[in-house]
């Protein structure tokens, strides 16, 4: 079965790690050195299908709607919402409990205390057909 792990951040997060708010890259050099082993592991167990960071908020549109019959976007961020997907791992294992146990590793990243406390990520199984809708 596929997974999907969603790690979340902020536009402060992003700040920070391009250099703002007084911190500097070697704060965030563990991070990238654990994503790195995190990533080459899963790839070697054949549990990685796909893995990808995504960019900044500001740097998103949201569609949402139409007008007089033309889509409305915004630019991001956005005020109602602070966190913001960041990133995203399809694993491809065993059961809901060992992405779970992939996930969970996530929160052994080295990252400056301050951005660390919020950090989280969601497992989410991901549909092959609609016969998988189920609850």
């Amino acid at each position: 079965m596929k997974y999907m792990i969603l790690s979340y951040g902020s536009q402060q997060d992003y700040d920070a790690m391009a250099g703002k708010g007084g911190y500097r890259p070697e704060d965030f050099a563990g991070m990238h050195e654990f994503m790195t082993k995190f990533n080459a592991e899963l790839e070697a167990s054949g549990e990685l299908v796909e893995t990808r960071g995504l960019n900044a908020p500001v740097h998103t549109r949201r569609v949402h709607g139409r007008q007089d019959g033309v889509p409305v976007w915004t630019d991001g961020p956005y005020a109602e919402t602070q966190e913001v997907l960041a990133g995203y791992w399809i694993v491809e294992c065993e059961s809901l409990d060992r992405a779970t146990e992939i996930a969970a590793r996530l929160s052994e990243c080295p990252a400056p205390a301050a951005l660390a406390e919020g950090a989280y990520a969601d497992v989410r199984p991901l549909m092959e057909s609609v016969d998988d809708i189920g609850f």
